[in-house]
């Protein structure tokens, strides 16, 4: 069992330690330092990566911790499933949606903030950034409850 809990601490951890990386070091630098357009597309190469690796490290703590705890909710478990619906909502729905809008756009650096794709993308954009900060906070919160 003690293997279990280092397995869900450890999947919690990097899941967290993941998000917060890219979210508040990683992008920034990249639009700090390049082009709009192309830390857009950095950042656009490397979500379906960022996805997945959060899908895999929430399964990997949901079923460690249904095996350590049992399989009725408790706290934590919550957590973690809300963390996995906003982060498949981003993988599965915002991210392809907004790709798709990217391509059609072109250059955000040419075109108009109030061009309707534009708009449409910093819609998302918004969704997007609002579910990661909630995973963020979720990951944070998992990490105090250890």
């Amino acid at each position: 069992m003690r293997i279990l809990i280092v397995l869900y601490r450890l999947a919690v951890s990097l899941w967290f330690g993941g998000a917060a990386l890219f979210t508040f070091v990683l992008t920034p630098t990249l639009f700090r330092n390049e082009m709009r357009d192309v830390a857009g597309r950095i950042v656009g190469l490397l979500f379906p990566g960022y996805f997945r690796w959060g899908l895999a490290c929430g399964v990997v703590a949901l079923i460690a911790r249904a095996i350590v705890r049992g399989y009725f909710l408790t706290t934590s478990s919550a957590i973690i499933v809300v963390m996995l619906i906003l982060c498949s909502v981003q993988a599965f729905v915002i991210e392809p949606r907004a790709a798709e809008l990217k391509r059609k756009i072109g250059s955000f650096e040419q075109t108009s903030k109030d061009d309707p794709l534009r708009q449409e993308f910093s819609k998302l954009h918004g969704v997007s950034a609002g579910c990661n900060l909630l995973v963020i906070v979720g990951g944070a919160t998992l990490v105090a409850l250890f």
